[in-house]
């Protein structure tokens, strides 16, 4: 069985509120799970401590029986030192998007046009 460690959505319309659960990767995102090993506040201030909480022994011991964690929940777990930090890639990250090119190409050409002109 393909485990996986990742969230399922729960609270009201506009409001989420995620539990981090081992589920079977082969079940819906809200579905059948096998445990709940924490919660996920997203409206919660980034500093909060309720804002991510988990049973850490219980996400290694699923982790140790070979279940894969996903991204978001990979972050948790590397701020709360479970484990290592990897690196990822994303180079378009940083890059503005089409239209800001342009404006900005156009930006460039006015102010060149008005130290020519001076």
């Amino acid at each position: 069985m393909a485990m996986k460690i990742r969230l399922a959505r729960g609270g009201s319309k506009k409001r989420p509120f995620y539990r981090i659960v081992a589920a079977d990767s082969r079940m819906p995102r809200d579905g059948r799970f096998i445990e709940k090993l924490g919660t996920y506040n997203p409206l919660l201030a980034k500093d909060s401590e309720e804002r991510v909480q988990m049973d850490v022994e219980r996400v290694q011991y699923w982790i140790s029986q070979g279940a894969q964690v996903t991204d978001r929940v990979s972050r948790f777990l590397e701020a709360a030192g479970v484990v290592e930090k990897k690196e990822r890639s994303n180079p378009k990250k940083a890059v503005p998007g089409k239209k800001a090119q342009e404006r900005a190409e156009e930006k460039a050409a006015k102010a060149a046009e008005t130290e020519a002109a001076e």
